[in-house]
């Protein structure tokens, strides 16, 4: 197995890729502000024409994500597109001819962050509904965490839903959730509950390989493949792992939701044992890159990026 080259920053390896795909929660952000040297680095790399796809289990959808990172000083002027597991939901709801979607019914109860209706919202053929004994099929997009508690709030409708036997779909499939500089439960955690109650779950967005498929046809259509682009994201097993399954390369950055593994680290050694221990819980695989945050590092030449050469 490869080692993990320690980054100084993304410029030690910008000019060995053509596109980045990067994780939003965690790496540009942390749901309140830009993380210090995050605009400037995707400047970097724009001013070098690389082609960049912000890559979000977020269940809104690309819209409010654009919005929302706007509030927050990150226009769009720094990246080419935005993917979300939420806007992926809501095509795949709209249409209703694919999948786990075929045949899904026109009565949800939704699980969202604050009653949030977005991933619904125009959707002429899906009726919400208040009641779970209602519904046709369970929607699980974001959680109330922390002020609903998994036990008490989510648990009953759980089992309600068990019983009458709903199809959930989860539109984000983080288990952890950044707010601010804290962590707590995502849905996720809630749809991972459902199933070990016996319900059936259909997960849509990081690490399943759909959504890092979707972003490889749209680099395709640059002429851009998966050898000469990198994920950058702050999870093993959403960003690390997704990415690995698509034969991508990958670059962890450490003050996102593994904060906590390389906190106590002081020299090089001990970033590479608790490195090793982050591999050996997520199945032995293994970072490409691994760089404190999302900044830009080193200086480099203002010169045009050369095309990686692929086998």
């Amino acid at each position: 197995m490869s080692k993990t080259k320690f980054c100084q920053g993304i410029s030690d390896i910008s000019d060995s890729y053509n596109a980045f795909i990067i994780d939003q929660w965690g790496v540009l952000h942390n749901g309140e502000k830009a993380y210090d040297g995050v605009i400037d680095c995707l400047k970097e790399l724009k001013n070098r024409k690389k082609y960049i796809i912000i890559l979000s289990n977020s269940g809104k959808r690309a819209e409010e994500n654009k919005q929302r990172m706007k509030k927050l000083g990150i226009g769009p002027t720094l990246y080419d597109q935005i993917v979300t597991s939420g806007e992926t939901t809501w095509q795949g709801l709209h249409d209703q001819d694919d999948g786990v979607f075929r045949g899904i019914g026109d009565k949800c109860f939704l699980m969202s962050r604050g009653g949030d209706t977005s991933i619904v919202d125009g959707l002429e053929n899906i009726e919400l509904v208040d009641d779970i004994n209602e519904a046709t099929f369970l929607l699980i997009s974001g959680s109330d965490a922390p002020e609903k508690t998994l036990v008490d709030h989510y648990e009953p409708l759980l089992r309600t839903a068990v019983r009458k036997r709903l199809k959930a779909i989860c539109a984000n499939p983080d288990s952890r959730i950044l707010i601010g500089n804290n962590q707590t439960f995502g849905p996720g955690m809630i749809a991972r509950r459902y199933e070990d109650f016996g319900g059936v779950v259909h997960y849509l967005g990081k690490p399943h390989k759909p959504i890092y498929q979707h972003c490889i046809r749209i680099l395709q259509e640059k002429d851009i493949y998966p050898g000469q682009t990198v994920m950058i994201g702050d999870t093993m097993a959403h960003d690390i792992i997704g990415a690995a399954g698509v034969n991508m390369d990958t670059c962890l950055v450490k003050n996102g939701l593994h904060y906590g593994s390389f906190k106590g680290c002081n020299s090089l050694y001990d970033v590479d044992r608790a490195l090793n221990i982050l591999v050996l819980q997520h199945h032995n695989v293994r970072p490409t890159y691994l760089v404190d945050k999302m900044k830009w590092g080193k200086a480099l030449p203002d010169r045009k990026h050369k095309k990686r050469k692929t086998a």
